[in-house]
């Protein structure tokens, strides 16, 4: 089994990829209006219309409504990104800290409300732990 992706479901499908563009420094691929995806290397984020929802079952996902699931992304230098990504980000949760597992980390909250970890791992534990994955 392999994982494929996490989906972010949305009123405003424009508005998240324009930020997640912005984030994530990728275009989004468009197969049709109501849903984008960002295909990284490790992994793919999509994002679909809230419209969407009633092809899985109504009222299976509510957009804007997530409180429990951290979006996360390893980054080459979670210090610069924090500098780039300051005019961008209107909710800021976690400046840079180097939490007790050896990441350091940034989290903020997309305009939807998601909360978003971008982390570096800085401790030669945590590197090790990293070592050999995408």
């Amino acid at each position: 089994m392999n994982f494929a992706s996490v989906r972010i479901i949305t009123d405003d499908v424009d508005r998240l990829v324009a930020f997640y563009e912005k984030v994530l420094d990728v275009s989004a691929e468009r197969p049709a209006p109501v849903f984008a995806e960002f295909v990284l290397p490790s992994c793919t984020l999509a994002i679909g219309h809230s419209q969407t929802v009633q092809l899985f079952g109504a009222g299976s996902a509510v957009a804007a409504d997530n409180r429990t699931v951290i979006i996360e992304f390893r980054v080459d230098d979670v210090d610069a990104e924090y500098e780039r990504l300051k005019p961008l980000v209107d909710a800021w949760v976690k400046e840079p800290t180097t939490m007790p597992w050896g990441n350091r980390a940034i989290l903020f909250r997309d305009p939807d409300g998601n909360l978003i970890n971008l982390f570096t791992p800085v401790t030669e534990e945590a590197i090790q732990r990293f070592s050999g994955r995408r």
